[in-house]
């Protein structure tokens, strides 16, 4: 079994990453934020060396990052180059945890080799970020993976984000609004993009970019369906038909390589991720 780092352990992702990976039977160190800044050397230098670094620390929330664009360019930016910096001089395996870096796509489904356009400041410190994971992949001959997960949901997600919100007015039963019905997403249950992360611990080998996602996209009006079938409800829907500036239609990730180089694809539909969390909060 490996020795692995995981920075933003206290995160929705990081610490659902941390209990696989011990579950699977690797010695884990946890970094959470209140053990350091992980832009800072400081940090860093504290931690023993480990074979693998999967790095989840990072400011990620978009309307966020429109309010503090320096902030995130910072965290997101500098706290990837120290990472990649302490796994170069320990010889460890890098996995980046990246974000949606595409805007308006120019095809369905997306690819990894897609032309980048960051439409907002959490993406644009995403996609600098990868750009110092390839020069060190590239120049330092270092092994990094690159994961790009789509609309991730599940037990854990901040209350702010699309599926939370509608699964919490559902609860309530006073009725359901949103801003926008039409824009699609593609949706990956939590439990599925952790089974992949953990999957990039075999084989580490070069640079390697890969798309988690469903493959399929749903509108928010589709989300709204399925979320009251699963909790047997029938509540009014409130369209406010507030579009937010630079909406993109649809997003949809070509999984291709996911299947190619992990042996991965999501154990779980759309449906049944939904009904995993309906019967969560009726517990």
């Amino acid at each position: 079994m490996a020795k692995v780092l995981v920075t933003g352990a206290a995160g929705f992702l990081g610490r659902a990453l941390v209990a696989a990976l011990a579950l699977a039977g690797h010695d884990v160190i946890a970094l959470r934020r209140s053990d350091g800044d992980v832009t800072e050397a400081a940090t860093w230098t504290q931690i023993p060396a480990v074979d693998h670094v999967f790095h989840l620390a990072a400011r990620s929330y978009v309307p966020e990052s429109w309010r503090d664009p320096a902030g995130f360019l910072h965290t997101n930016v500098s706290g990837t180059a120290r990472g990649l910096e302490y796994s170069r001089t320990n010889g460890a395996h890098f996995v980046f945890v990246s974000g949606y870096l595409f805007g308006r796509p120019v095809r369905l489904p997306i690819h990894e080799d897609d032309p980048q356009e960051p439409n907002n400041p959490y993406a644009m410190s995403k996609s600098l970020a990868e750009r110092i994971c390839a020069f060190y992949a590239t120049s330092m001959n270092m092994p990094v993976t690159v994961i790009r997960p789509f609309n991730v949901y599940g037990p854990g997600q901040r209350p702010e984000f699309l599926i939370p919100t509608i699964l919490d007015q559902v609860k309530h039963g006073t009725g359901i609004r949103v801003g926008d019905l039409a824009p699609r997403r593609d949706y990956v249950y939590l439990d599925d993009i952790v089974a992949a992360l953990v999957r990039t611990i075999e084989h580490p080998v070069g640079y390697r970019v890969i798309n988690i996602g469903s493959g399929i996209s749903y509108s928010v009006s589709e989300v709204i369906e399925i979320i009251q079938a699963a909790a047997g409800t029938r509540l009014p829907v409130v369209n406010s038909e507030e579009t937010r500036a630079n909406e993109i239609p649809d997003v949809r990730a070509d999984i291709t390589q996911a299947r190619a180089t992990l042996g991965w694809e999501p154990r779980y539909s759309f449906a049944e991720g939904i009904a995993r969390l309906v019967r969560g909060c009726r517990r």
